[in-house]
Formats: C-alpha cells, sequence, structure tokens
C-alpha cells in the first residue's frame, strides 16, 4: 500500500502533465505510461506491449511526430516538485544522443564522448541536451530534473546553462537561499560569467571543477609613490601544480568522513585569471577580470579504492565567502547525476528511440523526465516489489533506488489510472496509394561548431 498523501500527488501531477500536452494528448499520456513500466526495450515500438498503453504502435510514432507539449509550463510543474530532502544545489551537465549514422537527422553536431569514437578520436555525432537538476546530501542515487534542453550544434553551452539558472532563479522566492550551481571541467569560468550578467556571483553562486595545471593571480599591490606607466593587473601568482606559489589560505575546513577519510579543504579568495578568450579580443580594451576562490579538496581515501585519490581543484564565485563544508560536498554528490543519466538511459529508454527530426527527440526527452519525476515522487511511500533472488531494501533505506521503484511502478500505475480517454478504432490505414514511391530522404551534414 503506498501512503494517501503520495497517492493523491501523484494523482495531481500527473493530471497536470496531461493538461501541459496539446495535439496528440491521449497519446502523449499513455507513451509516458509505457516508457515508466516497460524497461529496457530494443525499440520504440515495443512500448505499445505493456497493458497500460491500450492504442496500436503506430500511435508511438503518431504523438512524437505530430504531439506537442507546454514546455515552460513543464519546467515550472517541475520546479513546484523539489527534493524534500534536498539542498539549494543544482548540477548541469551536459549528455549526448549518439546518432553516428543517421545522415537524414538535422542539427547534429559533433561532441566529446569519453566511451565511444569515430576514426579513433573520441568524437560522437548526435543531439545534445542539457540538463539542470537539483542535487540531495543523502545517500543516495536520486535527483531532482528541473530543466532540459536541447544545445543547437551552433550554439554555446554556457548560454543555455546561463540560461536555464535565469529560469531557475525567476522561479525561485526573492527571499529564498543563493542557489549553488555546480559544473564540471567542460564549463570556462569566465564565458559562463559573462553569459550570467547581472547574476554572476550576485543571485547565483557557481562551483567548477578545474584542471590542475591551471594558475590564478591574486589583486595587484598598491602603487608606490609616482609610477608611470599603465596600472598592474596581477599580483602574486597561484600555480595549481606548484606548491612553492600558494600563499596562506584565507579559509579551511577540516573533518573526518565515513567514506573519504581525512578531509582537508583550502580556499584563497580573491583571485583571478588571465582572460585570453573574451568579446574584446584584438581591441585596445582592457581585458574583464573575474574575480573569485580557488578551493582545493585533499582526501584521504576513496569509497572505492580503484586509484590513488588526487588533489580536486575548483573555482567558486558567488555572494560572500564559501561554505567549506558545503563545497565540497556539492560536487561530490554532482555525480548523482551521472546516475540519472544511466539509470533514464537504461531503464527508461532515453536514446533507443532511432528518431529522425530533432523535435521528437525533444518530445521524447521531455517523457523520460517526466517519468522520471513521477517515479521520485512515489520513492519513499511505495512498498518493495522484489524478485525472489533480490534481498529487501526495507526498512534499511528510508527511500527506494530507481530500479525498484519503477520495478513497482505498475501496480501503483493500475490504481492511479490514466486520464487519456478511451481508443476509439477508426480502421486500418489505406497506406500509402501503389504507384507513388517516398522517394530518397534529403541528407543533412553534421555540424561543427566554428572555434
Amino acid at each position: 500500500m503506498i501512503d494517501p498523501a503520495t497517492f493523491n500527488l501523484l494523482r495531481a501531477f500527473r493530471a497536470a502533465v496531461y493538461r501541459r500536452f496539446g495535439a496528440r494528448r491521449d497519446a502523449l499520456s499513455e507513451l509516458l505510461d509505457a516508457a515508466t513500466v516497460a524497461g529496457l526495450v530494443p525499440s520504440l515500438a515495443h512500448l505499445s506491449l505493456p497493458a497500460v498503453h491500450r492504442r496500436g504502435w503506430g500511435s508511438l510514432y503518431a504523438a512524437l511526430a505530430e504531439g506537442s507539449l507546454d514546455a515552460p509550463a513543464l519546467r515550472a510543474l517541475a520546479g513546484r516538485h523539489p527534493l524534500d530532502d534536498g539542498q539549494p544545489v543544482y548540477a548541469l551537465d551536459t549528455s549526448v544522443w549518439p546518432r553516428d549514422d543517421a545522415e537524414c537527422s538535422p542539427q547534429r553536431g559533433h561532441y566529446f564522448s569519453p566511451r565511444r569514437q569515430s576514426a579513433g578520436q573520441p568524437i560522437v555525432t548526435g543531439w545534445a541536451y542539457a540538463w539542470l537538476a537539483q542535487l540531495s546530501f543523502t545517500h543516495d542515487s536520486w535527483t531532482a530534473p528541473l530543466d532540459v534542453r536541447r544545445v543547437p550544434p551552433g550554439g554555446d553551452a554556457h548560454a543555455v546553462a546561463a540560461a536555464q539558472i535565469r529560469g531557475l532563479v525567476a522561479r525561485q522566492p526573492a527571499d529564498g537561499p543563493v542557489p549553488l550551481c555546480v559544473f564540471d571541467a567542460g564549463y570556462d569560468p569566465e564565458t559562463l560569467a559573462r553569459e550570467l550578467g547581472d547574476l554572476d556571483g550576485e543571485r547565483a553562486a557557481v562551483l567548477m571543477r578545474l584542471r590542475s595545471g591551471r594558475c590564478f593571480y591574486a589583486a595587484p599591490p598598491p602603487a608606490v609613490g609616482s609610477r608611470r606607466g599603465r596600472p598592474r593587473r596581477h599580483g602574486a601568482q597561484l600555480a595549481c601544480g606548484d606548491e612553492r606559489t600558494w600563499w596562506t589560505p584565507s579559509a579551511e575546513h577540516v573533518e573526518e568522513h565515513a567514506q573519504y577519510g581525512h578531509v582537508r579543504v583550502r580556499a584563497w579568495a580573491g583571485v583571478h585569471a588571465k582572460t585570453q578568450n573574451h568579446p574584446n579580443r584584438g581591441s585596445r580594451r582592457t581585458k574583464p577580470t573575474v574575480r573569485g576562490a580557488v578551493v582545493l579538496v585533499e582526501v584521504e581515501r576513496l569509497p572505492r579504492q580503484t586509484r590513488i585519490p588526487k588533489r580536486l581543484w575548483l573555482w567558486w564565485r558567488g555572494p560572500d565567502q564559501p561554505d567549506l563544508a558545503v563545497v565540497w560536498r556539492a560536487y561530490v554528490h554532482r555525480f548523482d547525476l551521472e546516475h540519472t543519466y544511466r539509470f533514464c538511459q537504461q531503464a527508461l529508454n532515453r536514446t533507443t528511440p532511432r528518431v529522425r527530426h530533432p523535435e521528437q527527440a525533444d518530445r521524447w526527452t521531455w517523457l523520460v523526465f517526466l517519468a522520471y519525476t513521477q517515479l521520485r515522487l512515489a520513492r519513499r511511500a511505495i512498498a518493495d516489489v522484489r524478485l525472489p533472488w533480490e534481498p529487501p531494501q526495507r526498512p534499511r533505506r528510508a527511500a527506494l533506488t530507481p530500479p525498484r521503484v519503477r520495478q513497482a511502478f505498475p501496480q501503483l500505475l493500475v490504481a492511479l489510472a490514466t486520464p487519456a480517454d478511451a481508443p476509439k478504432p477508426c480502421g486500418r490505414s489505406p497506406g500509402r496509394p501503389r504507384g507513388r514511391p517516398s522517394g530518397p530522404a534529403r541528407r543533412f551534414p553534421a555540424l561543427k561548431k566554428a572555434a
């Protein structure tokens, strides 16, 4: 049995999602239910086999090809259901939908992939999607995705991330805590600061991983006497790879952690990097300076001793001073978003459909987004339905893992019922008239981002 409050919450959430669907509303609703409970399937047509999908397999393709949904309203709906044990910490990252051989699919781009190669290079061709998710410091793999947007191949992931942060800040109360946005090393601090504009360092804090070879500089000392020439813009150098250049940190935090052992965190505030790539490059204008704090995290051991722990360098920029006890935990829990990616891909078939157009991929990505959200809302109150060879998770876990919730969700879905209308059979389609070929599809080259 499920908690009545959670049952009513799920029913209200599903009804609100149904109202945000436009064309092909009923087909999209049943496709959402099938995506939640079907598990890993070899193709999109197999999602029509579960009992929750009452329509024919052709309605799946029609829903993705002709359906419509209100993305801004769905973002606002997801924002009203944050993690109940979450923190004002949000992870932003980009995930690629590989479409290497889909020459008839437009708007594909070349992206870095650590797991797949093309012609001996770690490059994949496909569509990139930027995700924004709330994190929790609880020891589990749940996150709360709040937004997902496709990054155009000629666009910039920094601009998309800035737009997501602006939407996040706009949905929060004015007197609420300043959100901490955590990024991996694929982003640049100076570029993101320019895209954020007035939000940078004031209404949003940024935490970003740095490569170990970066160099930063303190503020220049005040001029003495009547020195001529341009005033100095850079002070003492702090090279991350050279301990001899480190001066006394401005803040330090030490603690003992059950998984990481002895943790030492140091921060050097008021430093900046030399900006090489900026909009005024090549002019005589003064180069912009973005000041923040460099954070060094050192741990005694890793949860799984597969390698020797290395120094972790982070960039922090925000109002006031960084809380080092929160900063290092925030970056560690950023990897929970990777678990969300893997669950959506392996259990919710995020990249299984071989659709042709990016608009179809957008609709399917939103359906996977909503399927994960309704599983998350039921994670604490749903009963643990396990296979005979699986150990029980209750009462050891307050919240079941995502695979266990998806495994038990079909029984709950029967009680929730579907807001979609019953299908109305209209006979068999006549198909394409004889003697009228469709012709070859148009080919689209994969686009490369200009340097």
